[in-house]
C-alpha cells in the first residue's frame, strides 16, 4: 500500500463545549486546504462520534487543537488521567452505546499505556479506533524523543500495537487519509469487531489532504460488511431445535453488538426455550423473565449449570465458550452443541460443536424467527425449575482483615441490589466483589452490565464507567462495583467523572487485599499468602482530595445500617444536583471479614445453596472447603 505501513492483523452532565472558533475555521471541513488533523476531526464529528478519549502530548496535540477549533459542540476531547484509562473509556462507550469508540495518545510510554486498554478491546471484540501520534518522520531512528520507529533501541510502535489490534497502519502519505480512515472504521466494525490503530507522525498531521470524497459515508456503520447468512445452516439449526427434547440457549455478549439484538429475545420467547447467559452478557436477556435460567460460568448459578448439563441441545449464540464459561457446564461437544457466531473460531476450537452457523447473531435469530412463525413449535417446559445460588460464608483462616462494624460483602450486595439503576449502567471490575455481584444480584430490566473478561485487567471499570455514562440520556446513572485493588490501579479516573460532573457512583469494596488471589493461595498453596495483602488504605480520604463536597459525594461505611443511610443520602444529594449536571459519588465499604467467593473452582461439590425466590440467607459458617477441581460446582439446595 503506497504511503502507508501496515502490520498485524446526550449525557445530562457532559455537554460538549462549543469551541469552534471562527466561522472560516469551521468551514474547512472537506476543503482542499484541510490538514490531516482537521480532516480526521471533521470526519469523526460528522460521523456522529461525540468523544475522543485521551491524554495530550507533543505528537498528538495537532489532533486536540483541531477538536478545539472544529468540534462545533458535537465532538469533544475527554481528558483521561492515564492513557489506559482513555482506552477503557473508549471501550466502555463502544460496548454500552453500540458504536465506534475513539481514543488517542502521543507516542512512547503513552502508546504503551494505551495498548493495555486496546488489549481488552481486542480480546472482547470491541470496536475502537486509536489515533496515535508519532515523532516527525525525518527523526525516525535519529534520537527523536519517544521514537516509535523500531530502529536501534527504540520501540517498534506499529509492531507493538499490531499484537493488540485487528489492523495497525502508519499514515505517511496524506493522499491516503480517506482510504485509511474508511478502512480503519470498516475493519473495526465488520466481522468480529475489534480495535484498529492509525499512527500519524507529527509532521503528517500538518500536511493537507485531498477534498473529502463525494461518496463519503455519513456514519461509520455504512462501512460495515456483514456476512450473508447461510440459509441451509440456519435451517439445520431450526430443525435441531424443533426436534430437541430439552434445548437451552446460551447467550454471549456478541448479542449486544449484533445487528438485531432484539430478534434473539423474540425468538427464544416465542419458542419458549430456556435461556442462560454468560457472565458478560447477563443484561442481554431479562433476568426477571420466566425463561431465564441464570448466569453460566465460573461464578454462575448452580441450577443453570445443571440445566445446561441436562440439556440435549445447547445453542451458544454470540458466545466464545472460553474456559471461564465452559468450566461448570460439563461436556459441550458434538451434536449436543450448536454455535451461532459471526466468527465461530474460538468456540469451535474450545468445544468442537456439531453444528455451526457462521452469521451475525441478530441476523440469524431474525431468520429463525421467520421460520418459527411459518412452522410454529414450542420447547417443552422446564418443569419445576428454581434458580439457586451458593450460600455466602466467611473465608476460613483469615480472621478479621480490619477493624469495623462487621459488614460482609454479601450484605453489601443485597443492599445495593435494590438501588441498581433501571435503564442505567452497571460496570464491574475484576475480583471477588464482581464475582459476588454477578452471582448474588440481578440486572434491572433495561440496564446494561459491563465487565472486562478479555485481558481481565484490574482498574478497567473506573474509566469504562465514564465512557458508559457519556452519551446517555438525562436521568441515566451508572454504578461501579470494584475492589480496593482496582482503585489502587486506576482510582484517579474518578477525577475524570468529577471533572465532567457525571452521575457515576463508585462502590469500593475495601478488604485490604487482592481477595481472589488470596483465595487461590488458600486453596492451592496451603494458605501461603504472598504478594496479595497490604496495609489498609483509607480510600474515602484519598477520594476527598479529588473534589469538594459540591463536586464529589464521599462516604465510608462498615455496617449494613450505615450503608442503607449512605445510599439514601447519595440519592437525595443526586436528586438535588443542579440541572444539567450530575453528582459523582464514591462509597467505601470497609469489610471486616472476607467471604469465600462464589467461584466454582474453589468450591466443593456439596457447597450449600439456596433458592433465589426465597429470602437471601445471612452469611453462615461452615467447615473449610475441600480443594475442588476447576469447573466443578454444587447443585444442592
Amino acid at each position: 500500500m503506497a504511503g502507508a505501513t501496515t502490520t498485524g492483523t446526550t449525557t445530562e452532565a457532559a455537554t460538549v463545549p462549543d469551541r469552534a472558533g471562527s466561522a472560516a475555521a469551521s468551514d474547512r471541513a472537506g476543503a482542499t486546504a484541510a490538514t490531516v488533523a482537521d480532516a480526521l476531526v471533521t470526519s469523526l464529528r460528522d460521523w456522529g462520534v461525540r468523544y475522543v478519549f485521551g491524554v495530550s502530548g507533543a505528537n498528538i496535540e495537532h489532533l486536540h487543537d483541531a477538536i478545539h477549533r472544529l468540534g462545533r459542540g458535537r465532538l469533544a476531547s475527554v481528558l483521561a488521567r492515564r492513557e489506559d484509562g482513555a482506552a477503557f473509556m473508549a471501550d466502555g462507550h463502544a460496548r454500552v452505546h453500540r458504536t465506534l469508540g475513539v481514543c488517542c495518545s502521543t507516542s512512547g510510554g503513552a502508546l504503551v499505556n494505551l495498548a493495555v486498554g486496546l488489549a481488552e478491546s481486542y480480546a472482547e471484540s470491541v470496536p475502537v479506533l486509536a489515533l496515535v501520534g508519532q515523532p516527525p518522520q525525518a527523526l525516525a531512528g535519529k534520537g527523536a524523543f519517544q521514537d516509535g520507529s523500531g530502529i536501534g533501541r527504540t520501540v517498534d510502535a506499529a509492531l507493538l500495537l499490531s499484537a493488540v489490534t485487528k489492523r495497525t497502519v502508519t499514515l505517511t502519505d496524506p493522499e491516503r487519509l480517506w482510504d485509511e480512515l474508511a478502512e480503519a472504521a470498516r475493519t473495526a466494525l465488520s466481522g468480529r469487531p475489534g480495535p484498529v490503530a492509525l499512527l500519524v507522525p507529527r509532521d503528517v498531521f500538518e500536511r493537507t489532504v485531498p477534498e473529502r470524497p463525494a461518496d463519503w459515508p455519513s456514519a461509520p456503520e455504512e462501512l460495515v460488511e456483514r456476512p450473508e447468512t447461510d440459509e441451509d445452516e440456519v435451517r439445520a439449526l431450526f430443525d435441531a431445535l424443533r426436534e430437541a427434547q430439552r434445548p437451552v440457549v446460551l447467550l454471549g455478549h456478541g448479542v449486544r453488538r449484533s445487528a438485531d439484538r432484539n430478534a434473539v429475545a423474540e425468538f427464544v420467547r416465542e419458542a419458549r426455550i430456556p435461556v442462560a447467559t454468560t457472565m458478560s452478557a447477563r443484561a442481554e436477556f431479562s433476568n426477571s423473565d420466566p425463561l431465564f435460567l441464570g448466569v453460566a460460568g465460573v461464578v454462575g448459578h448452580p441450577s443453570a449449570h445443571a440445566a445446561v448439563r441436562d440439556s440435549d441441545l445447547v445453542v451458544a449464540i454470540g458466545a466464545g465458550l472460553n474456559a471461564m464459561t465452559r468450566g461448570p457446564l460439563g461436556d459441550l461437544r458434538g451434536d449436543r452443541l450448536a454455535v451461532v457466531n459471526i466468527d465461530p473460531g474460538e468456540a469451535s476450537r474450545a468445544a468442537s460443536p456439531g453444528l455451526v452457523v457462521r452469521a451475525d447473531a441478530g441476523a440469524a435469530a431474525r431468520r429463525l424467527l421467520e421460520l418459527l412463525r411459518k412452522e410454529p413449535f414450542q420447547a417443552e417446559e422446564l418443569s419445576g425449575y428454581r434458580r439457586t445460588r451458593f450460600r455466602p460464608r466467611p473465608a476460613p483462616g483469615l480472621g478479621p482483615v480490619q477493624a469495623g462494624g462487621g459488614l460482609m460483602q454479601s450484605e453489601a450486595i443485597a443492599a445495593l441490589t435494590a438501588w441498581l439503576p433501571a435503564e442505567g449502567h452497571l460496570v464491574l471490575d475484576a475480583g471477588n466483589c464482581a464475582s459476588a455481584a454477578i452471582h448474588l444480584s440481578d440486572v434491572p430490566d433495561g440496564a446494561s452490565s459491563t465487565i472486562a473478561l478479555g485481558a481481565g485487567g484490574m482498574g478497567y471499570s473506573l474509566g469504562a464507567a465514564v465512557g458508559a455514562q457519556l452519551g446517555s440520556a438525562a436521568g441515566v446513572r451508572t454504578v461501579v462495583i470494584l475492589g480496593d485493588g482496582a482503585f489502587l490501579m486506576n482510582g484517579l479516573e474518578v477525577h475524570t467523572a468529577v471533572d465532567l460532573r457525571l452521575p457515576v457512583l463508585y462502590v469500593v469494596f475495601n478488604n485490604a487485599m487482592h481477595g481472589m488471589c488470596v483465595t487461590r493461595q488458600q486453596t492451592y498453596f496451603d494458605s501461603r499468602i504472598e504478594s496479595v495483602r497490604y496495609a489498609p488504605v483509607d480510600i474515602a480520604t484519598v477520594a476527598r482530595g479529588l473534589g469538594g463536597p459540591d463536586r464529589l459525594w464521599v462516604a465510608s461505611v462498615d455496617s449494613r445500617e450505615e450503608l442503607d443511610r449512605a445510599l439514601a443520602e447519595y440519592a437525595g444529594r443526586s436528586a438535588a444536583a443542579p440541572e444539567g449536571t450530575g453528582l459523582p459519588g464514591l462509597l467505601e465499604l470497609r469489610l471486616a471479614r472476607e467471604e469465600v467467593p462464589p467461584f466454582t473452582p474453589f468450591l466443593p461439590l456439596d457447597e450449600p445453596t439456596y433458592f433465589v425466590d426465597e429470602a437471601a440467607p445471612a452469611a453462615v459458617t461452615v467447615p473449610a472447603p475441600r480443594s475442588a477441581a476447576p469447573g466443578r460446582s454444587g447443585v444442592s439446595a
